[in-house]
């Protein structure tokens, strides 16, 4: 039974999905407030992890952990768990990028509004008996130029606000087409350099990332005119805090409003007391809604993972949508016997791998079908390697992989082909799928053939000349070995061949002794695959058992 373990406090409506999933076999802890060891323990024995921002998951909790398969954030920042660490181990991350939008915007432009109108610092003078109308003289928001690094989904809900209240919004995202900018009444920038002196205001709705912090820096202020006032509703670290500071005490920034900080829980820090500083705990995502519908979510997202292994938001993987999913299994399960089966075919390590998708299957996620393949040809090799995996250890092992597809069919109506790079050699298979379900070999080292890509498998390359099939089957069949099927490709008539045999038990070394002394027989080897109709674990969920024949 999949078993979760919730890690932060989650929303009464985030639990009673929770229980009910008990009814479809899957089973939940509450312990918060974990760390070191004790919470690497609680996560060797848990198959799905939800949390918020209050647990660290980094690379030391996860280490050696051969269980867990997924974690699920229940908000949008995921800088809490080593998404690298998480992906080497073959962990998916997946994140709630909805839940929260509405009530992020609204929180920062709650400090937008406040900060211009000194709505602290007033409230706070009165409460002290001072009536000092005159000395927070505000600013309104008609007019002024407001700029928006990031333009997901909370990005352009402070957009429409901002558009709401008379505001030009100008903005900076690299993946926004000048299109979308168009419909969203926005100007688009070509850098937040280019973009700062125009603005009034800058808001951040963008990740904490290598090119994000310390976006805005002390070499920054001097491109901003005086009087602008920031706002971070995002991740703490985006602005320098010390900038911010040194910008103030100059006059450059009118005022900022924070509610993240480079360190978090944060209640020391030179900004506060300031009365052009207005700061909040981290509230951006604060509220019934927003915590109820990232609950619901991230609940949601876990359980359909552990139940059917449906992908979605990953922050470090492929998704893949619930309506593909079925539709994909077959060439998932054939991409990774593909790998599986030419992983055994050479003892040098690989040097490259080409595939070539061919026919309908071109227009599907191939990626997805490239990482079950590497997920097999690694699987021998590796502990714990899977889809999400398996492409980023192949190519930390230097071994370069490359896709290609075309869309118009050959001979069958999808192909999966395969060069792998060996040495100074290629050893080259292609399968496709019969059926939903029943994955084919149709090609091998250059010869067309069809065989099964299951169970025992002997390969032999030989001659192709009469008697060869009957000197082996003789040579098992005196050792007890049943050949359950049998094909052979050639390349033309008398030139070289190959042979696949499917046999109902692994031979020993004695047979194989005989077979590689026959005559005309060039090379004899045993390649075991899964049993028709076994998946891996990261495919297995959700399958309905065929066998595959």
């Amino acid at each position: 039974m999949p078993s979760i373990i919730v890690l932060d406090k989650l929303s009464p409506d985030g639990l009673a999905l929770l229980d009910a999933a008990g009814r479809l076999g899957i089973s939940y802890e509450v312990k918060t407030g974990l760390s070191g060891e004790e919470l690497k323990n609680v996560l060797a024995s848990h198959d799905g992890a939800i949390c918020r921002s209050g647990v660290k998951i980094t690379a030391d909790v996860l280490a050696g952990n051969h269980r867990l398969r997924a974690i699920v954030r229940a908000g949008v920042g995921t800088d809490n768990i080593d998404k690298q660490a998480a992906t080497r181990q073959g962990i998916v991350v997946m994140n709630t990028p909805a839940g929260n939008t509405v009530s992020t915007a609204e929180h920062a432009f709650t400090l937008l509004l406040a900060l211009s109108r000194n709505v602290a610092p007033a409230d706070a003078s009165l409460r002290e008996h001072r009536w000092d109308r005159s000395k927070y003289m505000g600013v309104q928001l008609a007019g002024k130029t407001l700029g928006i690094v990031g333009m997901g989904r909370i990005g352009q809900a402070v957009a429409s606000r901002a558009r709401a209240f008379d505001m030009r919004v100008v903005v900076y995202d690299p993946f926004l087409a000048a299109e979308r900018a168009g419909e969203l009444g926005v100007e688009l920038f070509g850098s937040v350099r280019d973009m700062l002196p125009e603005l009034d205001y800058l808001t951040v709705h963008t990740p904490l990332t290598d090119d994000t912090r310390h976006l805005i820096g002390k070499a920054e202020l001097s491109l901003l005119k005086p009087g602008v006032r920031l706002i971070n509703c995002a991740r703490g670290g985006i602005y320098d805090e010390e900038a911010l500071l040194e910008g103030l005490e100059s006059g450059v920034l009118a005022g900022a409003a924070l509610d993240v900080f480079e360190t978090e829980p944060c209640t020391e820090s030179p900004l506060f007391g300031r009365p052009d500083v207005l700061v909040t705990p981290h509230l951006g995502a604060s509220t019934e809604e927003a915590q109820s519908q990232v609950a619901i979510e991230g609940v949601n997202l876990l359980t359909d993972f552990l139940r059917t292994g449906t992908i979605r938001h990953s922050v470090n993987s492929s998704p893949i949508d619930p309506a593909d999913l079925e539709g994909l299994r077959g060439f998932l399960d054939l991409g990774w016997r593909l790998g599986v089966l030419l992983s055994q075919l050479d003892d040098q390590p690989p040097k490259a791998v080409s595939i070539a998708y061919r026919g309908e299957i071109a227009s599907r996620n191939t990626r997805l079908i490239t990482a079950a393949f590497a997920a097999g040809l690694l699987e021998t090799a590796l502990e714990d390697v899977n889809i999400i995996n398996a492409e980023m250890l192949l190519r930390e092992r230097g071994i370069e992989l490359v896709e290609q597809s075309r869309t118009d069919p050959g001979a069958f109506s999808s192909v999966v082909a395969v060069d792998l790079v060996v040495g100074d050699h290629v050893h080259r298979a292609a399968g496709t799928l019969f059926g939903r379900s029943m994955p084919r070999l149709v090609q091998l080292e250059g010869h067309r053939l069809e065989a099964y890509l299951d169970g025992t498998l002997l390969i032999f390359m030989h001659e192709d000349v009469p008697g060869i099939i009957g000197n082996v089957g003789t040579a098992f069949g005196g050792t007890g070995v049943n050949i359950a099927q049998m094909t052979v490709g050639r390349s033309a008539p008398g030139g070289d061949a190959i042979g696949v045999l499917s046999l109902d038990q692994e031979p020993s070394e004695d047979s194989l002794s005989k077979v590689r002394t026959c005559e005309g027989i060039h090379s004899a080897k045993v390649c075991k695959l899964p049993m028709a109709g076994q998946l891996p674990y990261w495919l297995a969920a959700g399958s309905n058992g065929s066998d595959g024949k």
